[in-house]
């Protein structure tokens, strides 16, 4: 028999997805009757043990007896087993400081540790990942903060939606008059903000529309790479040699600036690329911008006024522009920053069922698989060892 464990999560502010509904594990059970599921005890999250008690999953309060453990977020270093296999959003390789020491533990520990990011097809492409209810929530959250901004509406907070039915709802409500608004990236984050864009019917125009017109009902302009970025001795674009050499760019925004009242940013962004703008040009007479959905939440990165994420509780922040300064949101000259990092746990039921379906479907079947390639290539540690897709990562598990 092999057992798997749906670890409480542990992090701080708490977050309430799960890997797998309960409906999910009753199916998993049938597909694969060697297995048997057991569930960590919570109270936060958004599947309560009562509903995976119901629907005949035990719930204890010790994972130890498991072998494979399935969470969502980082697990605190002094909650790691020794021996177990691990899947979970690490944020470990790009080297992140503030999970070095989680990263020694688990080698100490001998533990197996998969991580959900680097879960990949042949083609490249990501099998998992939140990043549609990501932008489905933050370009609402944008809406949102732009009925504060001006005073025209007021929306439900989507985590105070039961689900995205009712946050749709709740979007019959939005009156944003001839606002021009920009969509940037070409990810999930991004087409998980499309979607909504279009549930609110807002018209899409050209990028020579939205700069040269004026609408009287809001429209919105999708800009992705190449709209966003020229080569810097105005060579001819080329999507291979700018994903190679992102320092021989440099950002064609600033011809958005003066056009755009809200800026929805899903843009996938490496320290190498250059921001969409600079924190200087906000002084800028012609700096339009109001409102800034930065979904991406990349701090000092290609919105160079998210100086700081923000949480679900409070999830806006003021940039003063003649203080260049963070202040408090909704004053007359502040551009108002939404910049929540945990977006999809807003609407915790939505995402987890859509994350647990192809967790289900596409990941779990690879563990009974003798030789899987999409295991070993998100495979981090083994056997208290950096695999070696993962060695760069040496120096620091070493502390440096």
């Amino acid at each position: 028999m092999i057992r798997f464990g749906l670890l409480r999560e542990r992090k701080s502010p708490p977050d309430t997805r799960v890997a797998l509904t309960p409906v999910q594990c009753v199916s998993v059970q049938k597909r694969y009757p060697d297995v048997r599921i057991f569930v960590e005890s919570s109270s936060e999250r958004t599947y309560s043990d009562d509903e995976y008690r119901a629907a005949g999953i035990p719930v204890v309060s010790d994972l130890s007896d498991c072998d494979v453990l399935f969470g969502i977020k980082e697990v605190p270093r002094d909650h790691l087993i020794t021996g177990k296999t691990y899947f979970f959003f690490s944020h470990t390789i790009k080297k992140q400081p503030y999970n070095q020491a989680m990263l020694q533990v688990i080698l100490e520990k001998n533990i197996e540790l998969i991580d959900y990011e680097t879960l990949k097809w042949e083609s490249g492409l990501r099998v998992l990942g939140f990043g549609r209810w990501a932008g489905i929530v933050g370009a609402y959250n944008g809406f949102l903060t732009w009925g504060r901004k001006t005073g025209s509406y007021e929306l439900k907070p989507a985590w105070q939606c039961l689900d995205y039915a009712e946050m749709l709802r709740e979007c019959h409500k939005i009156q944003p008059g001839p606002a021009k608004i920009v969509l940037t990236g070409g990810g999930r984050v991004a087409n998980g903000a499309l979607e909504l864009l279009r549930q609110l019917n807002v018209l899409e125009v050209t990028p020579e529309d939205f700069l040269l017109r004026n609408h009287t009902r809001p429209v919105f302009v999708h800009l992705n790479s190449h709209e966003l970025y020229q080569h810097r001795e105005g060579k001819p674009w080329n999507s291979q040699h700018f994903y190679a050499n992102h320092s021989e760019y440099e950002s064609s925004f600033r011809s958005f600036l003066p056009a755009c009242d809200m800026l929805i940013n899903g843009l996938f962004w490496t320290s190498d690329l250059p921001r969409l703008f600079e924190k200087e040009d906000t002084l800028w007479p012609g700096f339009r911008i109001r409102v800034i959905a930065d979904i991406s939440c990349d701090v000092d990165g290609s919105v160079p006024i998210t100086v700081d994420a923000t949480t679900i509780a409070d999830p806006v922040f003021g940039w003063d522009r003649q203080t260049q300064q963070r202040t408090a949101p909704f004053l007359p000259d502040t551009i108002d920053v939404m910049a929540v990092s945990n977006l999809p746990n807003e609407l915790p039921r939505d995402a987890s069922s859509e994350f647990g379906e192809h967790l289900l479907h596409d990941v779990i079947p690879e563990l009974f698989h003798p030789q899987s390639a999409m295991l070993e290539g998100a495979r981090i540690t083994r056997r208290g060892a950096l695999t070696e897709r993962y060695s760069y990562l040496q120096d620091y598990a070493d502390g440096n």
